[in-house]
């Protein structure tokens, strides 16, 4: 049985200090931004690469968004099928071997593809083809790395760290996309390549991680037990439903990411260099926020902050589908970034800190899949959506839906209108003791 720890014995946030001090999470800080901007380096000439093939091949405008569609389906579906099972292997197994795989798995993917670029052979085939292995690997990423930064900080700086996980995270799709953009000018094979180095650099990263505190698994001991204890702990806590699921439906209906590339090529006419631009407007606000968040730490009434973050996040999202100005446009998308960081800082707060550790890499896999279906899953819609009604009205419809989303969670999760503060039920307030943490250098 592991120690409790009192509110006496607990450090508080000033006397711990930032989570920059503690070795571990600077390295994890490292891998994570290396492998985001790879990553998206990569994901957004995927989507260029499909767009313009399609339409270079004799499709129209509405087909061409079609394939888009179907990127996205493709990533989704091994997402959907393997994400139960990705988080037992979280909890299960060591995290950070399981970063180091996945990480090593996309490193192959841009090899891959920077030899079928460089070489000419590149085809709508190839781009499916890594889709589907992009995805596979996903799965069993994100709920590593997603329940190995709580194991790497005291709980009383938890929020802090998530502010400063997901700079790295919103710097890496500032970075990826503008990068990848301005890099497939030079040399179309180039954002590959690069996208390869950064990957490498993350598994050589994550790799000084030191011994990190993992909870055993407790209750239900057969597998397929132990993902229902996981997924039955998520259905129970209205808190964490209501929070995974408000995400899901905004972002699966005003999927305006999805669509950057119709935007770049035929509405805005701006090609490769405005398709890194508005790539990279929402994660400079995203990012803006995130800094701020990282200093300035939210502390009250961040439920109904929450749900106001979503219905901005929706009226931007209006009016970049109606806009055919960069300028107006550009503006537009840091509102969405701005607005959406703002809401996932809260949503992640709330999750790991509502959670116990033996649950964390099940309970993200669960925000995993819903974030899937709201990113693929919802690139997927938006393509469908587009080849019915053009990419600008669909941009439209979907912006209306997250508000209209927002209008009905704040009825049917009343929890999100009341919660206060990010404070854990005092059940959960056990935290790793601060002696197994690594050692901070002074």
């Amino acid at each position: 049985m592991r120690e409790r720890v009192t509110d006496a014995a607990t450090p508080s946030p000033e006397e711990i200090g930032s989570p920059l001090r503690i070795a571990n999470f600077r390295a994890y800080l490292i891998a994570r931004f290396t492998m985001m901007v790879g990553q998206y380096a990569m994901m957004l000439i995927i989507s260029w690469q499909t767009y313009t093939l399609s339409r270079q091949s004799g499709m129209d405008e509405l087909a061409a968004s079609g394939q888009l569609a179907l990127i996205g389906l493709l990533q989704f579906l091994p997402l959907f099928v393997l994400s139960p099972f990705s988080g037992l292997v979280a909890d299960r197994f060591d995290r950070k071997t399981v970063a180091r795989l996945t990480i090593a798995l996309q490193f192959l993917c841009a090899a891959a593809l920077a030899y079928a670029t460089y070489t000419g052979a590149i085809t709508l085939v190839w781009l499916f083809s890594v889709a589907v292995v992009l995805g596979v690997v996903r799965a069993f990423n994100g709920p590593a790395l997603s329940a190995l930064a709580p194991n790497l900080v005291p709980k009383a700086i938890l929020p802090n760290a998530i502010a400063l996980s997901s700079i790295a995270w919103q710097t890496g799709m500032i970075v990826g996309p503008a990068l990848g953009g301005y890099a497939y000018e030079a040399q179309p094979a180039l954002p590959y390549a690069v996208a390869g180095v950064l990957f490498l650099v993350g598994i050589l990263t994550i790799s000084t991680i030191g011994k990190v505190p993992h909870s055993p698994i407790t209750g239900a001991q057969r597998p397929i037990g132990q993902i229902i204890d996981g997924w039955r702990y998520v259905f129970r806590n209205r808190m964490v439903l209501g929070a995974i699921t408000l995400d899901l439906m905004a972002v699966f209906l005003a999927g305006a990411t999805a669509l950057f590339s119709p935007f770049a090529y035929d509405i805005l006419e701006v090609g490769e260099t405005g398709l890194a631009q508005l790539a990279a407007a929402p994660a400079v606000g995203a990012a803006v926020t995130a800094l701020w968040f990282s200093f300035r730490p939210l502390k009250t009434n961040v439920g109904p902050k929450m749900l106001w973050a979503v219905a901005a996040f929706g009226v931007a999202t209006i009016i970049f589908g109606f806009s055919r100005s960069m300028p107006i446009s550009l503006a537009a998308l840091f509102v969405v970034g701005a607005a959406d960081m703002f809401s996932v800082y809260i949503r992640q707060s709330l999750i790991q800190l509502h959670t116990p550790d033996e649950k964390r890499g099940r309970v993200s896999s669960a925000s995993l899949l819903t974030i899937s279906a709201s990113n693929e899953g919802g690139d997927a819609f938006s393509g469908f959506l587009a080849s019915i009604l053009g990419p600008a009205m669909a941009v439209i419809v979907g912006g209306a839906g997250a508000i209209a989303t927002v209008a009905l969670w704040s009825r049917i999760f009343p929890v999100l209108r009341t919660t206060r503060t990010f404070d854990p039920p005092d059940e959960l307030r056990e935290e790793i003791p601060e002696e197994k943490l690594q050692e901070r250098i002074p």
